[in-house]
């Protein structure tokens, strides 16, 4: 291990530009998925139509595997620098709408759709061009670094969003978020990348297989590998049954369940965050001598019981000491669960294994439709107990039908090229 420790891979010239670049995309997300779920909630008074908003941002999982497929061919950095240029377009958009005063709820669902194509594909491509340019023994601490990303951005982007919004409106607060977006394509843009694009002169036209060809040799590797097979299977359970009550219906439980205002619903998501931060600091931490898979499950299974108790809560200081209990064992679970998958692949197929896990993240807006139909039905809090408790059960399941293979010591992935400081 070098001698910085959990800032090892700031050595690699990549990361230093990844690093910020994910960071602000991540900021973005989360105060145009804050400022826009609660416009869409006020406007139209809607439980439904929030879950429909938290859905359409999703929507792009269908086609995630073949966006891996693509970086895989042309570079995972040429890909996300251009994911990026479209959410500074979209953003853009919204703000131009929001100045004049023509923006409503149906314009900001059809933009929604629209970023949704591509946005699910954004995570798995960022810890796939981490992969390309990161030491295999520095993988660990530059995958829980990468984390803090998300966790500072439910933070500091909930609460400035929130805060933003509250005081100045949404027109002032999209223009901020599209600089962030426009700022963070370029330096993606500026990222060096080892090993992600194919080089023509290596493959032939005769000898290269189709794009769909190449998914399905990726859907194969994952299906016959037991342990890719087993996380993909994770991923699926962790998006549908508990990542919607943390996420979706945030703005829900705010206003109904709490009785609070866009303030407190930026602080209950930023509880989330806060417990996630130190559980992603303390995943830096290369040196562990406990398998990950064993860290990923029992994490799983705390995760999916501070949920159930979080969903007793009524009070919003209480609620909030759950979520940042709830934010640490989430943490501990997916930087785990993110560290195996790509430990488990190799960079040629690196792009599609990614792709194909995030297919898996169209749970999530099944998850938010039915728990929209459900909240309507039996409530909030019997909607949020019944889907930890399903996910509890299938996290003890998957962990006994693959034990042999989650049990297993972990495989590193092979040594990528270096590139110098």
């Amino acid at each position: 291990m070098p001698p910085f420790g959990a800032l090892a891979p700031f050595r690699i010239r990549s990361y230093r530009f990844q690093w910020p670049a994910d960071l602000l995309t991540s900021w973005a997300f989360e105060m145009e998925t804050l400022i826009l779920g609660w416009y869409v909630l006020v406007e139209t008074g809607s439980v439904v139509m929030l879950t429909l908003f938290g859905a359409l941002l999703y929507g792009g999982t269908l086609i995630a595997p073949m966006v891996g497929v693509w970086s895989d061919r042309i570079g995972h950095r040429n890909i996300l620098s251009g994911m990026r240029t479209v959410y500074a377009l979209v953003a853009g958009m919204l703000m131009i709408l929001a100045f004049t005063g023509r923006l409503t709820p149906v314009i900001v669902l059809a933009l929604a759709a629209i970023t949704g194509i591509v946005r699910p594909s954004d995570m798995g491509l960022r810890g796939a061009l981490v992969a390309d340019t990161m030491p295999a023994a520095t993988l660990m601490p530059a995958m829980g670094i990468s984390r803090t990303t998300t966790d500072t951005a439910r933070i500091f982007g909930a609460l400035t969003g929130a805060g933003l919004f509250a005081a100045i409106g949404i027109g002032p607060s999209y223009a901020a978020i599209t600089f962030f977006y426009a700022v963070s394509a370029i330096l993606t843009w500026n990222t060096v990348v080892a090993g992600g694009a194919r080089k023509k002169e290596e493959i032939t036209a005769d000898e290269q297989p189709s794009p769909w060809r190449e998914l399905w040799e990726g859907a194969l590797l994952v299906w016959n590998t037991p342990r890719l097979h087993a996380v993909v299977w994770y991923a699926f359970l962790f998006n549908f049954a508990v990542f919607p009550l943390t996420n979706g219906l945030m703005p829900y439980a705010a206003k109904e369940i709490f009785d609070t205002d866009q303030t407190g619903l930026g602080y209950l998501i930023a509880s989330v965050a806060a417990g996630a931060f130190v559980g992603s600091i303390i995943m830096t931490r290369s040196g562990m001598k406990t398998e990950l898979a064993r860290i990923m499950i029992v994490a799983g299974v705390i995760w999916h019981i501070l949920v159930f108790v979080f969903a007793q809560m009524t009070v919003l200081w209480a609620g909030i000491f759950m979520l940042v209990l709830c934010g640490f064992a989430q943490s501990l679970t997916m930087v785990c669960h993110t560290v195996i998958l790509l430990s488990a692949s190799t960079p040629r197929y690196r792009g599609r294994i990614m792709g194909v896990r995030m297919l898996a993240i169209y749970s999530l807006p099944l998850g938010l439709l039915v728990a929209g139909g459900l909240i309507g039905w039996i409530g909030f809090r019997a909607t949020a107990s019944l889907y930890a408790a399903v996910g509890l059960a299938f996290t003890i399941l998957i962990a006994v039908r693959w034990r042999a293979s989650l049990w297993q010591a972990r495989t590193l992935p092979e040594e990528p090229q270096r590139h110098a400081a």
